[in-house]
């Protein structure tokens, strides 16, 4: 077996990957770039924009560099090649902390209100057992919604951006041993507040007693108390169900599986329980307005805001007003630039023959001396 490839040999390997190297299901599932806008959002903004990376993970880009320079043009034109479809964007003012979901490349934009947020180190240590590990984040989460069944058109729009900004999942093929993470969207219907959640799901056999379970999880049991495997096993306080991180009805959250899972004692015709951990972060956010097209356009939905009919129509003219007259100056600019390179083009060429006339001159006059 050779060595693995290090320094050098390690990133010229990388470098002769062919430009198309993914698979069409990868090229297909919807990717999203997080990122803030504004030159000072703060760390506590910064480490949100982390935590929310780590969210979309694997289909996004956790280590983006963003300088003061780049535009949202320049997001928009990049996006077309690493396969992007949303954008997330994080701003701060003096009032508050926006996040705004754009859809690449027509639009619409979503502009939401962070009235409340906690960062993922902060819910993670209040746990007595975290369930962080680095193979949770190699597949997307699965989306759950919960209060969307509103025939508004807000709502329709909020619950379709959420849904295409995660990877869709074939009931008949999917393999239940990808899915490790959900994210929760709870929609309040008194105050219209959505409740962000994001958990870590584990799945562990039910019905069997605590020795049990720890000899199918490959635990090794301290044995030197008991004369006999039979005292481990029927033990005082072994022939609980599940475990203490269970809340609730423990029929509420117990499934027969259809799938043997890869975790061990989770076998396929087998009763197994769900149980969730809050991983983080967590946000509470408030719709504030839906625009047409990419930040710039109709404002189709604002929550604090109503126009009537009259000062619509008024600033739709006003909006088609300005658009026309952009384009305008965009035709003259291009027709100022094409007849500025025409004049340099003469000028270089009468320039040329000029100095080729002189030097027919200097020649003949050589000559004639």
């Amino acid at each position: 077996m050779g060595k693995k490839q290090r320094g050098r040999a390690a990133r010229n390997a990388r470098r002769k990957l062919p430009p198309n190297f993914e698979n069409e299901e990868v090229k297909r599932a919807p990717h999203v770039l997080v990122f803030k806008r504004g030159t000072t959002v703060g760390n506590n903004v910064k480490e949100l924009i982390r935590d929310m990376r780590r969210v979309m993970e694997p289909f996004t880009a956790p280590n983006l560099k963003v300088s003061r320079k780049n535009g949202l043009k320049d997001f928009i034109a990049i996006s077309g090649h690493f396969h992007v479809t949303h954008l997330m964007t994080f701003s701060k003012t003096q009032l508050s902390t926006y996040m705004r979901l754009i859809r690449i490349p027509r639009g619409p934009t979503l502009n939401f209100r962070i009235r409340r947020f906690t960062h993922s180190r902060d819910i993670v240590s209040q746990l007595k057992r975290p369930q962080t590990f680095p193979k949770q984040f190699e597949h997307a989460p699965l989306l759950v919604m919960n209060g969307f069944q509103d025939d508004s058109i807000q709502i329709k729009l909020i619950a379709t951006m959420f849904q295409n900004m995660f990877p869709s999942i074939n009931v008949t093929n999917v393999d239940l041993s990808t899915i490790k993470r959900c994210v929760l969207l709870s929609l309040d219907p008194v105050n219209g507040f959505i409740e962000f959640r994001h958990y870590n799901i584990k799945i562990a056999p039910s019905g069997i007693s605590r020795a049990a379970k720890k000899l199918l999880q490959g635990k090794v049991p301290d044995l030197s108390r008991f004369n006999d495997i039979s005292d481990f096993m029927y033990r005082e306080g072994n022939a609980s169900e599940s475990e203490d991180e269970s809340t609730g009805n423990p029929d509420e959250n117990e499934v027969i599986l259809s799938q043997q899972l890869r975790s061990r004692g989770n076998l396929k015709s087998n009763q197994s329980a769900i149980r969730l951990t809050e991983i983080g972060p967590r946000m509470t956010l408030e719709l504030v307005k839906i625009e047409d097209g990419l930040c710039d356009g109709e404002v189709l939905y604002h929550t604090h805001i109503s126009k009537t009919p009259e000062e619509i129509a008024e600033l739709r003219k006003r909006t088609s007003d300005k658009k026309r007259l952009k384009e305008q100056r965009k035709r003259e600019q291009e027709a100022n630039v094409k007849r500025k390179e025409e004049t340099k083009k003469n000028t270089q060429k009468n320039s040329s023959q000029q100095d080729e006339e002189d030097h027919m001159d200097e020649a003949s006059n050589d000559y004639e001396e």
